[in-house]
Formats: structure tokens, sequence, C-alpha cells
């Protein structure tokens, strides 16, 4: 299959199967869910989940948050990753949000990333969440999932894996799609121990054909051909792969 026919058969399946995908992160408004990103880099929804509700009690606004220390936020974050920074971060942002955009959280990701602890990838997931932006925010579940169904080719760093799915996903499925590639990554394509005897999309993945059919055929075939010469067994396999690869597409 080529790949505008992968991307449709993949979208198709999502479309069909999970109508309804959103972030995990719990927030209430746009603040809110600005300032739970940013503690989310290199952490679990689940965990930051846990520490916003004391914080948000405690910063209820972007001018409480402003008004504070790092060190005050730093006793709500501690139980976080990178909780130093991170509490830097929260306060700079509070006070630039407040100060150069009047305490509205900006849609357009190039001022987003002008604040402190924003980078594009949650300058994207704003763009997408608040504004319904056809904005694709590539974390690693999302450039993991993406490469294995073999939605991006070669793509060697989110950016490029956001290009090329960006040109391919039809603009208005870009903001869930985002959440389906990050969902399927979370609860199936894992990355150490991916559920792929039992993920739906087998049919339409690179991984599971090259990890786990040809694995399959060449098992079988060299119990067949138990007794036969190394090349014999050699040339075997790499006729019966080149066959499962052809009708894995």
């Amino acid at each position: 299959m080529n790949k505008q026919e992968r991307y449709e058969k993949v979208l198709t399946y999502f479309k069909n199967n999970v109508p309804i995908a959103e972030t995990e992160l719990n927030y209430s408004d746009p603040y809110q869910l600005l300032v739970a990103v940013i503690l989310s880099a290199q952490c679990t929804d689940k965990r930051v989940n846990m520490v916003t509700p004391a914080l948000f009690e405690a910063f209820p606004t972007i001018e409480t948050l402003a008004n504070s220390s790092s060190d005050e936020v730093f006793t709500y974050i501690k139980s976080i990753s990178y909780p130093n920074n991170k509490a830097k971060h929260l306060v700079g942002m509070a006070k630039m949000l407040l100060n150069d955009f009047g305490g509205i959280v900006p849609g357009d990701i190039d001022e987003l990333q002008k604040m402190p602890g924003v980078g594009r990838k949650t300058a994207n997931v704003i763009a997408s969440v608040v504004y319904d932006k056809p904005a694709m925010a590539v974390d690693t579940h999302v450039f993991r999932v993406s490469a294995r169904l073999g939605l991006t080719m070669g793509a060697k760093n989110p950016l490029q894996a956001e290009q090329q799915l960006v040109k391919n996903i039809p603009q208005k499925l870009i903001p869930i799609a985002h959440h389906w590639l990050i969902l399927h990554g979370r609860y199936t394509c894992l990355a150490r121990n991916p559920q792929c005897v039992t993920c739906k999309l087998q049919e339409f993945c690179k991984y599971f054909e090259q990890n786990f059919l040809k694995q399959k055929v060449s098992t079988n075939i060299k119990v067949k051909l138990q007794g036969y010469g190394k090349k014999t067994l050699k040339k075997a396999v790499k006729k019966s792969t080149k066959k499962a690869g052809k009708k894995g597409g």
C-alpha cells in the first residue's frame, strides 16, 4: 500500500473506533492548560494531575502566579520532574503573559514560544487544544507511533515528523489525530513492550510487519528446512520474508 492509502486506513480506523480523543491533563481554562503542559515535559499526565489541584488553588490566576516566587511554586510541584526549572519557568511565563499579552494566552505558535518553558511541542498543544488550529504536537508517543505505522519515513527529529504528519493529514483532523497517536502510544504501542498481538492496526503497521510477521515466517521456514544446508536455509528465509513484506505493504 502506498503512503496515501496507509494514512487513509489508519485515520479511518481511529475515526471509527476512537471518535472522542482529548488531552488527559485536567484543566478548566487556557491558563491552567498552559501550566499543566509545561509541567508535563518529561513527566506523566497522571503525575501532573496529582499536583495541579493544590497548585491552582494556591495560584488560581495568572496574576497570582506572576506575583509569586519560584520557591513558593516549587513546594507544590516538587514531586514532578525538574521542579526547580519548571518553577522558574512558570513564574517567568506568568509575568510575560501578564505584561506582554495582557493576561491572554496567545494562539500564535511563534508568540507562545517566546515565553519561558514553552517549546514548539507545548505551543502546538495550546494552539491545537485551545484554538483548534491544525497544529501537530509531536511528543515521544507521537514520534514513535507515527514511525512504526509508517506514517513518517526517515524523520530524525520531532520537527521532521511534525512536517510530514501535517502535510499528509487533512487539516480538520490534525487536532484530534494528535490525541489519537498519543493515546495509542500510551496504551497500546508502548515503547518497550508494544501490544502488537492485540493491536487492531497490525494490518497497516510497518513495525509489526518487520518485527513479528517476518520473524514468524522466518521461524516457520527454518523448522520446515531443518537438516538442509545453511545456504539453502538462508535463501528460503530471504525469499519468504520478501513475500511477507509485499503482503504487508
